[in-house]
């Protein structure tokens, strides 16, 4: 089954709202085939600290307006890598370097892309 309306509504909004402030190499996934947890994975990169947490606020603030509040929120005072989940959606926000090391997208090879819109920018970001 894959992944529902609602959580690939709020990966593109949260897509739009990271590619809002320059994230890079934006992608989702659709891991409903291989989690019961979530839905959809949504992996971007920021090139600092500070851009990682612009990022992760801006990500928040837009999926409350869409009514979707994170039921937890990992590693934001390191700004490393920032997990946000949202239920239907895990959004990932990675400094550049670390989402080199840990490659995300390798180890999920197996789930299908989400195609995100044309206004969600960076490379390998669907569009």
């Amino acid at each position: 089954m894959p992944a529902t309306e609602r959580a690939v509504e709020l990966a593109v909004a949260a897509a739009r709202a990271a590619s809002d402030l320059k994230a890079q190499e934006i992608i989702a996934l659709d891991v409903s085939e291989q989690l019961v947890l979530t839905d959809v994975f949504l992996i971007a990169s920021g090139t600092n600290e500070r851009q990682v947490g612009a990022i992760v606020d801006a990500v928040e603030e837009a999926l409350f307006h869409l009514g979707s509040k994170p039921v937890r929120r990992e590693g934001k005072g390191q700004g490393r890598w920032v997990l946000i989940d949202f239920g239907d959606v895990v959004v990932h926000v990675q400094h550049a370097e670390d989402r080199v090391y840990y490659a995300l997208e390798r180890l999920w090879k197996d789930c299908p892309l989400i195609e995100l819109p044309a206004d969600v920018h960076g490379e390998g970001s669907g569009a």
